[in-house]
């Protein structure tokens, strides 16, 4: 390429300047827009003119006149000052958490309880997020977030997982889902053996909580024999609510089904359900996970805030205190 052939060099300051100049006229004027000095005005303009090889400005007695070339230079650069200012929003809302995409996963207990919560107030305000949102085991969860499929994970698990980093966001204890007139809601507390003879719906035994269950009636040495089976603890607390028997589920399943009579969207009369805790310790712990090595967007920690406060004010709301 020749001499001539070159395309002439041109900051964005130095278009900046200009086009500040073709705003205002002075260059006092342009200098206060933008901050700064009027003589760095005044050397911005030459060196653009150098740089461009051509005359912008022509001095009259009160102020700079721009010359028909300005005008037309003014022309094709005003767009890229919206695409520049377009730029800078899109930045800010970045930095505070108020734009981009985000990639949730939960297990059910926390999807389809405090997650939500976390979801709907966090996407308030924030209408240029975008949020993918799934729900799966507890194993599909850890995978997806240690491979960068999701950017955070939510869900119940036995403690720190080393393959993620965790938070634990509260510790919790599996309790006994039952209307409030069957006769073992007159009790503190309840021991698996009470529950021989009961239309009992167990926890699919594959699931970190259906272990979790079934190592409590082993424990106890008491047969573990439910008559249903549900894959969830959500689906089994919804099966209680339905009138079909009494479940051991965690707090944040039974949460959303407290003082629902069975059988009825209301109480109707009946007494609706409670939730008694186990004499035996069946702990459970809530947890975010986040992939390892990655720093934080403002984004997930502005997420992560909000799951924070969702669970707290979950507790706050009714769970019996020793299983919130």
């Amino acid at each position: 390429m020749s001499e001539g052939d070159r395309l002439p060099q041109a900051s964005l300051r130095l278009l900046e300047i200009f086009a500040a100049m073709m705003t205002h006229r002075t260059t006092v004027a342009a200098a206060e827009s933008l901050g700064i000095s009027q003589p760095a005005v005044s050397a911005g303009l030459r060196q653009l003119e150098t740089q461009l090889g051509l005359t912008l400005f022509e001095r009259t007695s009160r102020h700079l006149e721009p010359t028909a070339e300005a005008r037309t230079l003014y022309e094709e650069i005003r767009p890229l000052f919206g695409i520049v200012r377009s730029v800078a929003m899109r930045a800010r809302d970045l930095r505070s958490g108020r734009s981009g995409r985000l990639r949730v996963i939960a297990t059910p207990p926390p999807g389809y309880s405090i997650a939500r919560v976390a979801l709907r107030d966090f996407l308030a305000g924030r209408p240029d997020v975008t949020v993918s949102y799934d729900v799966r085991r507890l194993e599909n969860v850890l995978h997806a977030v240690q491979t960068g499929q999701a950017d955070i994970g939510v869900g119940l698990a036995p403690g720190r997982i080393p393959s993620v980093t965790t938070e634990e966001l509260r510790t919790g204890r599996m309790v006994v889902l039952m209307p409030g007139d069957h006769r073992l809601a007159e009790r503190a507390a309840i021991e698996p053996g009470d529950l021989t003879g009961e239309t009992f719906i167990g926890i699919d035994q594959e699931s970190y909580l259906g272990r979790l269950v079934a190592g409590v009636f082993e424990a106890a040495r008491v047969t573990y024999h439910p008559q249903l089976e549900a894959r969830y603890c959500q689906t089994a607390a919804a099966m209680v609510a339905s009138g079909m028997g009494i479940a051991i589920v965690d707090p944040w399943s039974a949460h959303p089904y407290l003082g629902q009579a069975p059988g009825a969207a209301g109480l109707h009369g009946r007494a609706g359900l409670v939730v008694r805790p186990l004499t035996q310790d069946c702990t459970v712990r809530c947890m975010m996970f986040t992939r390892r090595g990655i720093p934080q967007s403002q984004l997930l920690a502005s997420f992560m805030a909000a799951l924070r406060t969702a669970m707290d004010s979950v507790t706050e709301l009714g769970l019996p205190p020793d299983s919130a």
